[in-house]
């Protein structure tokens, strides 16, 4: 069973990499590397599956995937580069 969460995961994180490489507007900001966004994807699903199956433990497959779509979402958040430059003031 944990093999078809695995699989499940990973295929969950290279959904949501591509789909925001692909679909997510230019006015959130630009990611930093194409290939480190669909690397970060999978793996970040994969641990967030890992760590919610040794939480949950067997039998909870949907929450399971659940988990790992929200920290593939929020690891790949973390390399979104803002749109625009970046202010600074003058006594920074």
């Amino acid at each position: 069973m944990i093999l078809w969460e695995a699989l499940g995961s990973v295929l969950i994180g290279l959904a949501v990499s591509y789909g925001a490489l692909r679909w997510l507007p230019t006015r959130y900001g630009q990611f930093r590397s194409r290939v480190l966004t669909l690397s970060t994807g999978p793996v970040a699903a994969l641990f967030g599956a890992l760590l919610a199956h040794s939480v949950l433990g067997p039998g909870h497959a949907v929450a399971t995937l659940a988990v790992s779509l929200g920290v593939a979402v929020a690891l790949l958040s973390l390399l979104l580069r803002p749109a625009g430059r970046a202010r600074r003031s003058a006594t920074a």
